[in-house]
């Protein structure tokens, strides 16, 4: 059997975030999951050194690498369309299961169970961590897009720094108290 799983995961490059917004960088799904896996990992090792968590850094990595993978099939729909209302919420929500089910059936039988878990993730603790990385990233994009001068990025920041401090996460602090301003830093800032 010839599977299409690695071919469609490949694809992640191509669709593009942000659609809704004039950039200075364009940025895609697979530069997005990167960031959001080093960003994931980063919150479970400092869960886990500074706050007593337990959390398996490397399975929190890799789920979020593939955190987005249903928009492979699906795109990526712009936030503020996603979470407009609760019904659109919930259908999108759908359509994502969908989409990740989708995706696994890519993969042969005897893999598919160990992708099930990282495509479409059931511990809590997991997914509370990749998708505070997640809302890090949204914010690091806009911190760098207004670093450029990009003020359409104003209100977004604004937004995703209010969403980060409602996770009230200890390790989302730490993370912002100590890394985040580093972001607004021009490389010979960062020496």
């Amino acid at each position: 059997m010839k599977s299409h799983f690695f071919a469609y995961i490949a694809r992640m490059r191509f669709i593009q975030r942000w659609a809704l917004m004039r950039n200075t960088a364009a940025e895609n799904v697979q530069e997005h999951s990167h960031q959001v896996a080093v960003l994931a990992h980063a919150l479970a090792v400092i869960r886990n050194e500074k706050f007593g968590g337990l959390v398996d850094a490397g399975a929190v990595a890799v789920t979020a690498l593939y955190h987005d993978a249903s928009e492979i099939l699906t795109g990526d729909m712009p936030t503020p369309i996603k979470y407009d209302n609760p019904a659109i919420r919930k259908a999108y929500k759908d359509v994502e299961a969908v989409a990740e089910r989708k995706l696994v059936e890519f993969l042969p039988p005897e893999l598919q169970e160990s992708y099930r878990e990282i495509v479409s993730p059931v511990d809590g603790e997991i997914e509370v961590l990749v998708k505070a990385a997640d809302k890090l990233s949204a914010h690091i994009k806009c911190l760098e897009e207004l670093k450029a001068g990009n003020n359409e990025f104003r209100e977004a920041a604004a937004q995703t720094r209010k969403a980060l401090e409602e996770y009230d996460l200890p390790e989302v602090r730490y993370f912002m108290n100590t890394f985040l301003d580093s972001f607004t830093l021009t490389l010979d800032e960062l020496k």
